[in-house]
């Protein structure tokens, strides 16, 4: 099957290094398509949990998937978020079609649009970034003890659970943090004029025409790949929130391995610079 030709394709929050990633999924969907721009909005390597113990071929995968894209011709754009928070000291960075920036503004059709990973809304992130970070190891434990649950599920003819959203779901809190974070950013993507807002961060997939008494906005979250495994695609004008489907849906789902060679940062340097 060949690749699906797209103007732009935009995924966040994938988390590599932590056990919840669907790193293979993530590389299936990679796979699939060949986007003029892709933009990776924000907590892709997850370093707030990165373990030199724990770094599966799978999550490398992804990279090299992302470097071959852009050797091809497709234009990378690395937005920082707060689980890759390290990597805002190198915004501006550009290494051939790959670059690094805390936010990106894009002419799409005649159309504004507005990405950045939204962490700029969280106020735990900016007064207790010791409770987030701890929060975030003890979601990373939820998903192992959800992957068990699942296993247990499947055995008995049951379909899978996610422990997570039930949770978030009966938490006042939660839903109304969410409900804030997008009103914050639709009131201020009206505000600057933007006809497009796309954000990543609360692992909530959304996409929603909104309209205030200053303006209108269509308000997008690429959502996640820990739960969701959701994507944003924009093309011929018009924007798809989709939900991928593996081909398997197995633990032992393997990408094909042959259309990778040997890694060697050297020559994948130069095929980036030079194609």
């Amino acid at each position: 099957m060949g690749k699906r030709k797209i103007k732009l394709a935009c995924i966040s929050d994938l988390h590599l290094g932590t056990y919840g990633c669907q790193a293979k999924a993530i590389n299936q969907y990679l796979k699939s398509i060949e986007p003029e721009v892709l933009v990776l909005n924000g907590d892709i390597i997850d370093i707030w949990q990165f373990s030199k113990n724990y770094w599966p071929d799978s999550h490398m995968k992804v990279l090299q998937r992302i470097l071959r894209m852009a050797s091809k011709g497709t234009r990378v754009v690395y937005l920082t978020g707060n689980h890759d928070e390290l990597l805002r000291k190198f915004s501006g960075f550009k290494l051939g079609r790959i670059e690094i920036a805390n936010k990106l503004l894009l002419n799409l059709d005649g159309k504004k649009a507005w990405f950045f990973h939204g962490d700029v809304f969280d106020v735990t992130m900016k007064h207790s970034k010791w409770l987030a970070k701890l929060g975030a190891m003890g979601y990373d434990t939820l998903i192992h003890l959800n992957s068990a649950v699942n296993f247990m599920s499947r055995k008995i003819g049951k379909g899978p659970v996610s422990l997570s959203k039930k949770i978030k779901s009966g938490v006042k809190k939660a839903i109304q943090f969410m409900d804030d974070f997008e009103q914050t950013a639709i009131d201020l993507a009206i505000d600057k004029g933007y006809d497009y807002v796309v954000c990543g961060h609360i692992h909530q997939p959304q996409k929603r025409l909104a309209t205030t008494a200053n303006g209108q906005t269509l308000y997008l979250n690429s959502g996640d790949w820990i739960e969701n495994r959701s994507y944003l695609e924009y093309n011929q004008s018009n924007w798809t929130l989709g939900y991928f489907q593996p081909e398997e849906e197995s633990k032992d789902l393997i990408d094909n391995e042959t259309e990778f060679e040997p890694f060697e940062p050297q020559k994948l340097l130069e095929s980036i610079l030079h194609a």
